[in-house]
């Protein structure tokens, strides 16, 4: 089994389920432990709720974009729903948002009576462009984090957003405010489309941008996190297989939450998600996320240290796919060339930009120096 301790608490897998409709209440975060889940995040707990409005969710094939804003709980409904949530055996995270560090400590307090296992505050929604800035403010997020730390014993994480300017300013505003770890990224604020013919949008305001497309994002967000804070991260973002988890894990997560893949595909998608990489992890002999936490960011340089050198592209003998020419239409320098079925790389006019090597179906490209 790949253990992980995050925060203290002692999880039988690094696979979290994220905040979001899914851990809307008691039963589905039940459903989500069920599934094997390490821990649940519940739904994004506040003060006053509000009534959903209809649509609000909104997919392309890649992407997805979302309105729903909160909980639609009162927080006393809670206790009843933390009681049912925790009858599974499971951890239980409770979110919560708030636009004053009085209300989110308030609602930590509440939370932690209920028997939440630890709380992670929500510092944006892409919904409200005030929020935003609160995301984007170290002060703020500095005094959010210091008033529900000091008002409960439970650990603490910070969800980071990253329509910031510079997220590792407000990581080190979160653990100096005494957060006990952070999660990273919040969904991402967008128009998912719009409709040509009608001149309308695919819903009618900005929302929450999630799914596989978010993922460079959230992956250079951790990466960054890790490079200048000393802070347990948890990785979201478009996590839709084991591998996108060990790409976080790699890149200095302790953890993963999973959320547009379970609205996408139910519980059951948690649940490949996390025996894929249990097969991985006995395949590979890693017992524990600590083995390969971090082995990919020791591999990152900065733009200074990359060496100028003569790499250019080579075709080895690998059959080329029939009838693809992706390596000659996407070379923008004109070096590759195909006669009698097979491809021609021109060294003078190669550059080496390493385009040819991702788009090529074949693998029969790479960069020699």
């Amino acid at each position: 089994m790949m253990k992980t301790e995050f925060l203290g608490l002692r999880m039988k897998t690094p696979v979290m389920a994220a905040a979001g409709p899914w851990s809307r209440d008691g039963e589905s975060i039940r459903r989500l432990i069920k599934a094997g889940a390490g821990a649940v995040v519940t739904e994004s707990v506040v003060s006053d709720t509000l009534l959903d409005v209809r649509p609000r969710i909104a997919y392309d094939g890649m992407g997805a974009q979302n309105i729903r804003l909160y909980s639609d709980i009162q927080i006393e409904g809670w206790e009843r729903e933390m009681e049912i949530a925790k009858s599974a055996g499971g951890v239980v995270i409770a979110s919560i948002s708030a636009h004053t560090p009085s209300e989110l400590a308030y609602l930590a307090t509440k939370l932690e009576k209920f028997g939440a296992d630890a709380i992670e505050i929500s510092v944006s929604n892409p919904m409200w462009e005030s929020l935003e800035v609160m995301a984007s403010n170290p002060e703020t997020v500095f005094e959010m984090t210091k008033e529900v730390v000091s008002n409960v014993k439970l650990p603490v994480i910070v969800k980071l957003s990253q329509n910031t300017t510079n997220i590792s300013s407000v990581a080190k505003a979160a653990k100096k405010g005494g957060a006990s770890g952070v999660s990273a990224i919040n969904t991402i604020r967008c128009i998912l489309s719009v409709d040509i013919e009608t001149g309308k949008p695919s819903l009618a305001t900005y929302g929450g941008y999630s799914g596989g497309p978010i993922r460079p994002l959230g992956l250079a967000s951790v990466a960054t996190i890790a490079q200048t804070v000393d802070i347990p991260i948890c990785g979201i973002g478009g996590i839709n297989g084991y591998e996108n988890a060990l790409e976080y894990i790699m890149l200095g997560a302790s953890a993963v939450q999973v959320g547009t893949a379970i609205m996408l595909r139910g519980p059951d998608a948690l649940t490949e998600i996390i025996e894929d990489l249990q097969r991985w992890a006995e395949e590979k002999q890693i017992d524990s996320v600590a083995r390969i936490k971090g082995k990919a960011l020791r591999n990152l340089k900065s733009f200074d240290e990359i060496k100028i050198e003569p790499a250019t592209s080579t075709a080895s003998g690998v059959p080329c796919t029939a009838d693809c020419t992706l390596c000659i239409h996407t070379c923008m320098y004109g070096a590759i060339s195909k006669n009698d079925g097979n491809i021609y790389v021109d060294k003078e006019l190669c550059t080496g930009c390493g385009l040819c090597t991702f788009v090529c179906p074949a693998k029969k490209l790479k960069l020699d120096w």
